[in-house]
């Protein structure tokens, strides 16, 4: 080791022993008297020279190290330990001590003209870049957006009208809502709770705008069911009676009916019925969800390359386990690049202070409320951890019957992928969402001070990954949860169903009743339910299966039957449409078609309006399934709010339920074919 000449250089380890630069080969023979362990120590951590060079393996003789701790070997490992805290890694090769430290640019010691040219220019440029980080920032986003629209220019010039150009013109509309509203939210939000705090002190005029606007919204929709609905679809309005029928129920049923916030319930109940509004009877509001629903499943489509390339071809010969369940991974890989990127957190920013304003609630309440719509059950509720603790009992409450009332996005791909209307199934987790905060306020209404803020909407948390790739993974990693639990899930349920139908058809058997069934049993149990949402007579009994098979077993699966229900109908309109009524008969509750090879259609058809009402009805994750998954989870999060979880949860999930019947019993009263 003495013979070979090696730079030492300013580093540490150098300056703390030997006091100075040092060549190896003149260091000392003889023990040199270097400081106490102590002071080594603190001279790594604090006495660093400024602009001194480091290097990444520092060596040295053992024996002159080891010497300085020759008498005190508890100091040694000090040292040690002190030498490798953070990333560093100190071990003993022969005679010689390596310091292994992270790949740091200030760290290696220069040996060459060039190399510490190249360093100075290295770490000028490193110390440029991290001290106008904001400023190169905002200058890459310019460059990106000058470019951005000036090929948006040219695109709109060489071709417009067909639907690739709506396609450009729609995102391009979308990303700049979106990047003024970064730009501009706070300070629209400062104005808005300006006024909103002008309006409140001046109360003649708060008590005059809010009773304005309780007339206007009321007429409105007056006139909507009398001129329009009553004069176009009078027999739609015997759905009617059912909003009013589960409003009054879940008012019997409330922990304190005196309590009640009528506003809120009557201004999310308003917010339900224009959402409903636009999607099922406004011609543009149609045309406008089948337009976000085909791009939808288009977007969805682009799965079927990586599915085809691991299962083959044949994929589809299992669709469910091959066709409709890779679909989840896609959007969940989907869905997480949107929270690295801030795209979820401004989208769930806007709705969120949408609710809050026009239904007072708070918050955490709103945010958790729409986050619903696009995560799942647990996710959503980890927006808003940290104030989950300090939540009052009926915030919580709002936030489980969020989660019960609406799709998760995963669940809501795998309802497209079964053939439901994505149009109809979008409209349903949207109109839940005020549906479930309103029915929520109902059930469990506010009876202490909520400890939320306004601050409380720029408090969401981000994602985690450093990186797309990494949120791409992460996002992949997630579902594989997901696809498991909603395979485990079916199975079972699936399993327990057949195994309770054939228990039940052996007791009927023994007293003379044939066919006994669980999902007779529901569709007679559950009748009331599909009538009071106005759904035909003759099909009440299908629909109040589905919704057992919901409510008791999993919403895929009655989501499921609800897709041969709609499969049965297409297949019998276009038969009638060939031939004339003696053609086909039915056989117990299925139809035959004879000029078809005596195809049977299993289960009949329902109509197309009682098929609506029961997308509207199916949508939400209100199974007994979900108890489970919203205690363990919640539980999980907040395990000092366990108790008051376990005392709320059922409310929530009955209360979940009636929103998803309210909003069905709006789609039944707005119901107009416009295919």
């Amino acid at each position: 080791m003495s013979g070979r000449h090696i730079t030492w250089g300013d580093t540490p380890l150098t300056r703390m022993v030997y006091g100075s630069v040092t060549d190896l080969t003149d260091l000392p023979q003889s023990d040199p008297s270097p400081p106490t362990g102590s002071e080594i120590v603190r001279g790594r951590a604090s006495n660093r020279p400024p602009g001194a060079a480091y290097r990444t393996q520092v060596s040295a003789p053992a024996a002159f190290v080891n010497a300085a701790f020759r008498h005190d070997s508890e100091k040694r490992q000090s040292f040690k330990s002190e030498v490798s805290q953070g990333s560093d890694d100190v071990f003993y090769d022969q005679d010689i001590i390596i310091s292994m430290d992270r790949p740091r640019a200030e760290d290696f010691i220069v040996q060459s003209a060039c190399g510490r040219v190249t360093l100075r220019l290295q770490n000028s440029a490193r110390k440029f870049v991290i001290s106008n980080k904001k400023v190169l920032k905002r200058l890459c986003l310019l460059m990106f957006i000058l470019l951005f629209f000036a090929y948006f220019g040219y695109a709109m010039y060489f071709e417009f009208g067909d639907d690739g150009s709506i396609r450009l013109l729609v995102c391009t509309i979308i990303g700049v809502i979106l990047t003024a509203h970064a730009c501009v939210s706070e300070y629209m939000a400062l104005i808005l709770d300006r006024c909103y705090c002008l309006c409140r002190q001046n109360r003649l005029a708060a008590r005059i705008t809010r009773w304005t606007l309780y007339l206007v919204a009321a007429v409105t929709i007056a006139l909507t069911l009398g001129l329009v609905v009553g004069r176009e679809n009078p027999s739609n309005l015997r759905s009617l009676p059912g909003i009013a029928i589960f409003i009054l129920l879940t008012f019997l049923t409330s922990r304190n009916p005196a309590r009640i916030n009528w506003h809120s319930v009557f201004w999310g109940l308003t917010v339900m019925f224009f959402l409903a509004l636009i999607v099922v009877r406004l011609e543009w509001g149609h045309t406008a969800f089948m337009f976000v629903g085909d791009r939808v499943a288009e977007f969805l489509d682009y799965t079927h390359e990586g599915v085809e390339f691991v299962f083959g071809r044949h994929f589809v010969d299992h669709r469910f386990a091959f066709a409709t369940l890779p679909i989840i991974v896609f959007a969940s890989a989907c869905v997480s690049v949107l929270y690295h990127l801030g795209v979820m957190q401004v989208i769930i920013r806007v709705f969120g202070r949408c609710l809050s304003y026009c239904l007072e609630t708070t918050p955490a309440e709103s945010v958790s409320g729409v986050a619903n719509m696009f995560v799942g059950v647990i996710e959503a509720p980890l927006m808003i951890r940290p104030y989950i603790i300090e939540m009052t009992r009926s915030e919580l409450h709002a936030v489980m019957t969020g989660g019960f009332a609406t799709l998760t996005g995963t669940v809501l791909v795998a309802c497209v992928a079964l053939g439901i209307p994505v149009h109809h199934v979008l409209g349903a987790c949207v109109t839940s969402a005020p549906a479930a905060l309103a029915v929520s306020k109902l059930s469990c209404p506010e009876t202490r001070m909520s400890r939320s803020s306004k601050e409380d909407y720029y408090r969401l948390e981000a994602g985690k990954a450093s990186n797309m790739i990494e949120a791409i993974s992460n996002g992949a990693s997630i579902s594989v949860k997901v696809i498991a639990n909603i395979v485990v899930n079916v199975i079972a349920f699936l399993s327990v169903v057949k195994c309770l139908n054939v228990t039940l058809a052996w007791l009927g058997a023994r007293v003379g009743v044939t066919n006994l069934s669980f999902q007779l049993i529901c569709s007679y149990v559950l009748y009331p339910v599909g009538l009071f949402m106005g759904v035909e007579p003759e099909d009440c009994r299908a629909v109040a299966e589905m919704v057992g098979m919901k409510t008791f077993s999993d919403e895929l699966n009655a989501y499921s039957t609800l897709s041969g229900y709609l499969k049965n109908r297409q297949l019998f309109e276009n038969y009638t449409a060939s031939y004339n009524e003696s053609e086909w008969f039915y056989q117990n509750e299925d139809i035959v078609l004879s000029k078809w090879n005596n195809m049977t259609l299993t289960g009949g058809v329902i109509s197309a309006r009682s098929s609506v009402i029961a997308t509207y009805a199916l949508c939400g994750l209100s199974g007994v399934w979900s108890l489970g998954v919203m205690v363990g989870g919640l539980g999980a999060l907040v395990p000092s709010r366990t108790k008051d979880i376990h005392r709320l949860v059922i409310r929530a999930l009955v209360a979940a339920n009636i929103a998803s019947f309210i909003t069905a019993c709006t789609a039944g009263v707005l119901y107009r074919d416009l295919s």
